[in-house]
């Protein structure tokens, strides 16, 4: 029987109830308070950070071998985060080998983080909200980064214990208002100590230039352009004075809708602004103040439904062939209402029935792909794979691990995603189409298509100032919801969905088939979703432009007061040292040639792999133009009515993506030209580092990419070594990844999920996961069969 006597022990239901309280005795426990004391052990706050919470004599369980030890120290929550100060943190402080981000430490959880908290009562689990009237003698909190933390407060005093939980629950479950997160009061305390990275050359497509300079590299500058109808956000403002006569009947039923799934802060909430409750509010899904349309398009047609049924563009191909979006028109029900929404989409054909607008392919996410329930429905499944309490529970449920990761469909979802975006794909790049993505607001599925498609066939996507611009264009300026989507206020929990986290989970199965193609490494990928939960940049705290420069007090009407510096998650400088900074960018990437001749300019557009392939000429019948054989399907489609059939046969469909998928990868690979992943079954993979990293039974120790990665790095240092040895004169240049390899020289001792599982401790592992011992039969059968099974616990 593994030992469950231990403070606090398991916390498991399955775990009989111990007939003593603690082998800890209360002089051990007096002595670990002292020792506290006299460290003195400080809680770094932030600017405008403000402690609420503390409480003193706190076990913090540390997962090892089949029990649970710790460490004593303080618990402590801020207006930002929940920190733990241990009195015992020598092995956190390894120099040589943690990656530190200078905002979170490894025992800090940011309020916004936490994703569940549970109170063992009597050994029994159960969740914990609102106003408590029994406290827990230990508290386990679930992070939305999928770590565990596991605090025992059966040696705190009462009344701190009271304090504490109550704080930490109230702080991250209650609603919030806007204005109250943090952000707002970094940026308050910080505005005159922010300085930028000189070296982020994001494109932020915030201003009219930055689209302009976008149409000219993708040379769709000569079918569409770039309107600032929308500068100011007047349209936004048009839209509200629109829907004065509907807006009160729209905030009665959102606060109704509010009230019957909260329990408390009724005042509180019924100040804020009623646009963050409209679900369908233009000012919260709409367009930025600057964006690109067809040329052919009257800028004052823009302003006629706030945007709405308005064709988008997103990206051009080499070939000419465009990705659109488009939002669909409010569902109306009244006969007049339709009927001019109907000429609405009839004008806009006729003005765009014309070349060079030949063919077009629309596709509805709506309707016809993946729903946001799904989404929310497969991660929730999912990610409980990964919330692990203890190492039984581990062991517990490894015999059934891929029959419960095949029920939650993620992997799935993660197929479906890349096999659209390969379609689309195949339509612009062998068809010469255009493509036009139709989604309810455009701001969700259309985001994670477009950007899987520029991934796919933009090399300079692939880079990191790429990749970072793509994200601002299509995900930040697109509208994509990020307050609701990982529900930073708490208002609705119907509303979270993670959309953002799928594309990133995406974008991993490109870069871990295609690693020298992306000058970025998952590592980057995996900070960048921890990014998500740090209230101090503004890129993932707002749903719209107009909702961020409205609250950060540019479009304000006190001139007096000075507008808010918000930082971007794109500067790194702020979370991570040079040092900590050379693990984000990748040494297997291999830059794009650079071409000397003019005379080779003709060849360059032409992907290698699309030389090979089946190509089908533009048709330029001047019977079928923009619309011209979907304009039914096209405006049923907008006015929220579903339809049978899409312009081509599935069969057809099917036979066109799969001559195109098998042709490309029948081919060797151009990193810098079309690039397809690998979706079949076993090619779909989970992303180890970040869902995995924090279960030590679930790491290698010596093994896995970090030694690969270690030995290439050696060697990149030897031959720059050696080359600043045969050019003295440039000796005090170094490239940025030859400090890398000190980060990895011990490389040996160090976890396969590295660098957030760094140096792991060797625990006992079973033979066989707990629950499968029944299935040996007795003893005595166990030890007739002990050669059949290799132990673990030395691998």
């Amino acid at each position: 029987m593994l030992g469950k006597g231990v403070v606090g022990g398991g916390g498991g239901t399955k775990a009989p109830k111990p007939s003593f309280v603690s082998y800890v005795r209360p002089e051990e426990i007096h002595t670990n308070e002292k020792e506290v004391t006299e460290k003195e052990v400080t809680l770094h706050l932030l600017p405008g950070e403000q402690l609420l919470c503390e409480a003193s004599t706190v076990l913090k369980y540390v997962q090892e071998d089949s029990c649970q030890h710790g460490v004593y120290g303080r618990l402590v929550c801020t207006d930002f985060k929940i920190a733990f100060l241990g009195d015992d943190e020598s092995a956190l402080d390894n120099d040589e080998t943690q990656f530190k981000n200078k905002v979170i430490g490894e025992n800090d959880i940011t309020l916004h983080c936490v994703d569940q908290i549970y109170g063992v009562f009597d050994e029994k689990k159960k969740t914990l909200f609102g106003q408590l009237k029994k406290y827990p003698e230990k508290l386990i909190i679930h992070c939305k980064d999928l770590r565990v933390f596991q605090f025992c407060l059966r040696y705190t005093k009462e009344e701190e214990v009271k304090r504490i939980v109550s704080g930490i629950i109230h702080h991250t479950q209650a609603p919030k208002l806007l204005k109250r997160l943090f952000l707002f009061s970094y940026a308050t305390a910080a505005q005159n100590n922010t300085v930028t990275d000189p070296k982020n050359h994001t494109v932020m497509f915030d201003t009219l230039k930055d689209w302009c300079w976008e149409l000219e590299r993708t040379k769709g500058n000569m079918k569409y352009k770039a309107v600032s109808v929308n500068e100011g956000y007047k349209v936004c403002e048009s839209s509200a004075k629109l829907k004065d006569a509907v807006f009160a009947h729209c905030y009665v039923l959102s606060i109704t809708r509010w009230l019957a799934s909260k329990r408390s802060s009724i005042n509180r909430r019924q100040k804020e602004k009623p646009h963050l409750y409209l679900e369908g509010d233009l000012c919260q899904f709409g367009l930025p103040a600057y964006f690109v349309v067809p040329t052919p398009l009257p800028e004052e047609n823009v302003q006629r439904f706030q945007g709405h049924g308005i064709p988008i563009w997103c990206w051009s191909c080499h070939n000419g062939s465009a990705l659109l979006k488009m939002s669909a028109l409010p569902k109306e029900q009244d006969d007049g209402i339709l009927q001019i929404q109907k000429s609405f989409l009839d004008g806009i054909y006729k003005t765009i029935h014309r070349p060079p607008y030949e063919i077009v392919k629309t596709e509805d996410l709506s309707s016809n792909f993946l729903s946001l329930q799904e989404i929310q429905t497969a991660y929730s499944k999912f990610k409980q794979l990964f919330l692990i309490d203890n190492s039984t529970e581990f062991w517990d449920t490894d015999i059934k691990w891929f029959s419960l990761l095949e029920s939650s469909s993620w992997l799935d979802i993660i197929r479906r995603c890349l096999k659209k975006a390969i379609e689309i794909t195949e339509c612009m790049e062998a068809q010469n189409m255009n493509v036009l993505l139709l989604e309810e607001n455009a701001s969700d599925l259309c985001c994670l298509i477009s950007s899987l498609v520029q991934l796919m066939m933009d090399p300079h996507c692939r880079t990191r100032i790429g990749f970072q611009s793509l994200i601002q264009k299509e995900w930040v300026m697109g509208g994509h919801c990020f307050l609701d989507r990982c529900n930073h206020l708490r208002q609705n929990d119907k509303e979270e969905v993670p959309v953002f986290l799928l594309f990133l989970d995406c974008v991993w199965q490109l870069v871990h088939q295609h690693p020298p193609a992306f000058e970025f490494t998952e590592t980057y990928l995996t900070v960048l979703s921890d990014s998500l939960y740090i209230p101090i940049f503004s890129t993932f705290f707002f749903n719209s432009p107009h909702q961020k420069d409205t609250n950060m007090g540019r479009e304000g009407q006190d001139t007096q007061s000075k507008p808010l510096n918000l930082l971007t998650v794109w500067d790194w400088s702020v979370q991570f040292e040079p040092k900590a900074q050379t693990l984000l960018k990748n040494p297997l990437y291999v830059e794009k040639p650079k071409l000397d001749k003019g005379q080779r300019k003709g060849m360059r557009f032409k992907h290698q792999r699309q030389l090979s392939l089946p190509l089908t000429q533009s048709k330029s019948s001047p019977k079928r133009g923009f619309f011209r054989e979907e304009t039914d399907h096209l405006i049923k489609n907008l006015l929220g009515k579903r339809i049978s059939k899409l312009i081509n046969s599935s069969d057809e469909l099917q036979d066109n993506f799969r001559e195109f998928y098998d042709s490309w990868h029948s081919k060797s690979t151009d990193y810098h030209g079309l690039l397809l992943p690998h979706i079949e079954g076993p090619e779909i993979k989970v992303w180890a580092q970040r869902y995995l990293r924090w279960i030590p039974e679930a790491q290698i120790l010596g093994g896995g990419q970090v030694a690969t990665l270690s030995k290439l790095l050696e060697m990149m240092e030897e031959v720059q070594s050696l080359q600043e040895k045969i050019d003295e004169r440039h000796h005090s240049q170094q490239a940025p990844q030859a400090e890398a390899p000190c980060l990895l020289r011990n490389s040996a001792r160090l976890s396969s999920l590295f660098p957030f599982a760094l140096l792991q401790r060797h625990s006992s592992k079973p033979v066989l996961p707990t629950s499968g011992w029944k299935a040996l039969g007795d003893e005595d059968d166990l030890a007739k069969r002990e050669d059949e099974f290799v132990d673990l616990g030395d691998v």
